[in-house]
């Protein structure tokens, strides 16, 4: 599963606690095999993750798992941890304030 997978995003469902992501993933035979990724939706509250994030916080989860359990991975629901959004965070959200700040006339 480590060299040819398709990780297709499909929706989510918002719950009282959580939401649910919902991918298929596709290996080099073709075969589909569902999987769900939530967040808690404190985190969205908080402001911890932003609603548009979700989808790729959930994605880049999924992946960490498909890449460290290549040849087996039975399970097929994982949770985005806290330390997971703050990874995320640190790493990939844009700086915010950064696109509309005034130019300079020099």
């Amino acid at each position: 599963m480590a060299d040819q997978i398709t990780v297709q995003y499909v929706g989510f469902t918002a719950g009282a606690v959580v939401r649910e992501y919902s991918f298929v993933v596709r290996d080099e035979s073709g075969r589909p095999r569902d999987y769900t990724v939530t967040i808690e939706n404190e985190a969205f509250v908080s402001h911890r993750a932003r609603y548009q994030d979700g989808p790729i916080i959930c994605s880049l989860r999924l992946r960490r798992e498909l890449a460290a359990n290549a040849i087996d991975l039975s399970t097929t629901q994982f949770c985005v941890t806290d330390l997971e959004l703050a990874d995320y965070n640190t790493h990939n959200r844009p700086k915010s304030g950064s696109y509309f700040q005034k130019q300079r006339q020099d």
